[in-house]
């Protein structure tokens, strides 16, 4: 009955009775053997399809020893593990010999049964590093590439487009609502990219004045106006020879989607107040929320420059419709934030799995994001339970704050209502009501003080001393 072999073993000694008993000795324990008198012919014969799983060498050998064929070997098959044998022995040869790569080093005479003992834990050993390899490849595969997390098959096409559009040259748009991750869809892609040696600069066109805009993406020339007193270099050309990602790109004034434009057709640009033009060597990643194509029709944005951009559009897919990630993320997210608050591990029961998996997310994944942060403060065990998974409230804002405030509370009261809510979520624990609120614990003792949910037995000089401590 046929017998898988155990692995292939090459044998490389200048000894011809050593190496014929080597030879017979593994062939009888089912190995497939290969048997060579010198280093030189080992290298020549070996063939790449048929690399060897373990290499037994002798280290004293003529033209090449066993040390410089453990060198030679390892760089052609750095899978293959190396045993080094030899009559003479010392700490020296043995250190020398680990660190050329072998995998063991046994001195003659030895018994056959010690080297096969040796081969038997390099196996083991080689089976080890290849499951680890599999396992995370497989997990790359399933949860996502360069910090994107995600194994839905919406999100595997998304990570097929981003490998196969980061090593070109062309202009992006990446579309997708608010918090679902186009940034780092940019980053990925820049990553991926032969600009990853290059910066990866980033500008969010709602996050700044439109006044401000030009400056920052051109840069100027010293004396430009009132107030330059040094050149500013625009961060197109703080990108050269890497990304810049234009997030909010709809938002941009008409001014500067021309500008941009030319930018991109002319391949350079003149700072404000410059007189000369600067070449750029830059890939332009953009982003939006919104339907460029409706803002084209609004005469809100320009179709050629559009059409530059959206060479590969990119489109990212809300949470709601990509729930097979929600597991993934929730763990990614309460592990961060257990190592952020030196926090013991804590996990998900099923329950607030499912209601997590079940909410609407109109934030995505920054939504998500927040929730897990707060679950993972207030949660009373290193369980999180259903009740400790708070979501936003959904439906009409203006019908949310009326509840709220349908007795004309004043900012006093509204506070003390939310601090004592605070302080009940949080069990009366001081420390995470104080992180919750963004206050200090002893901003907070203070606040207790005033609205009477603490007695406060402080002298005049105590209460004076801690009003200059806090500020």
């Amino acid at each position: 009955m046929y017998s898988p072999k155990k692995g292939r073993i090459t044998i490389v000694d200048d000894d011809n009775e050593m190496r014929s008993m080597l030879e017979d000795y593994f062939n009888a324990q089912n190995f497939e053997v290969y048997a060579f008198s010198s280093a030189i012919e080992a290298l020549d014969k070996i063939r790449p399809i048929e690399p060897p799983d373990i290499v037994i060498s002798d280290i004293r050998m003529p033209k090449m020893d066993g040390l410089e064929f453990t060198t030679k070997i390892r760089e052609k098959f750095p899978d293959a593990s190396c045993i080094l044998i030899t009559a003479f022995g010392s700490i020296e040869t043995a250190i020398d010999a680990i660190k050329k790569g072998a995998f063991d080093y046994l001195t003659k005479p030895f018994k056959l049964a010690s080297l096969e003992v040796v081969v038997e834990r390099a196996l083991r050993f080689q089976k080890l590093k290849h499951e680890n390899k599999m396992l995370r490849t497989a997990q790359k595969s399933q949860q996502g590439l360069e910090g994107i997390l995600g194994k839905s098959p919406v999100m595997q096409e998304i990570f097929d487009i981003i490998n196969r559009v980061a090593p070109s040259q062309t202009n992006l748009l990446i579309n997708g609502e608010n918090g679902t991750g186009k940034e780092l869809v940019a980053r990925a892609i820049h990553q991926l990219s032969e600009r990853a040696r290059g910066p990866f600069v980033s500008i969010n066109c709602r996050a700044m004045p439109e006044s401000l805009l030009e400056t920052e993406i051109f840069g100027y020339a010293k004396g430009a106006f009132q107030g330059a007193y040094q050149a500013k270099k625009g961060l197109l050309l703080e990108a050269q020879g890497g990304t810049l990602f234009i997030d909010s790109i709809g938002d941009l004034d008409a001014n500067l989607q021309g500008k941009l434009l030319k930018a991109l057709q002319d391949k350079q640009i003149k700072p404000i107040g410059d007189t000369e033009f600067h070449n750029i060597d830059v890939r332009i990643i953009a982003s939006t929320h919104k339907d460029l194509r409706q803002a084209i029709r609004n005469n809100h944005f320009r179709e050629d420059l559009y059409y530059k951009l959206a060479v590969v559009p990119v489109n990212i897919p809300p949470l709601r419709y990509r729930t097979d990630d929600i597991p993934i993320l929730a763990d990614h997210f309460i592990e961060k934030y257990c190592t952020i608050n030196h926090l013991a591990p804590k996990k998900l029961t099923p329950e607030a799995l499912n209601k997590l998996v079940h909410a609407n997310w109109e934030g995505n994944v920054r939504e998500l994001e927040n929730t897990i942060e707060r679950a993972v403060i207030l949660a009373r065990s290193n369980k999180i339970e259903e009740n400790e998974i708070q979501l936003q409230e959904n439906g009409d804002t203006e019908k949310f704050f009326g509840k709220v405030i349908e007795s004309y509370p004043t900012i006093e009261d509204l506070e003390k209502r939310y601090i004592q809510f605070i302080l009940n979520k949080t069990g009366g624990r001081k420390e995470k009501a104080a992180q919750m609120l963004g206050i200090n614990r002893r901003t907070l003792y203070r606040k207790e003080r005033e609205y009477g949910f603490v007695e406060d037995n402080r002298s005049d000089s105590e209460k004076e001393k801690d009003t200059q401590e806090e500020n």
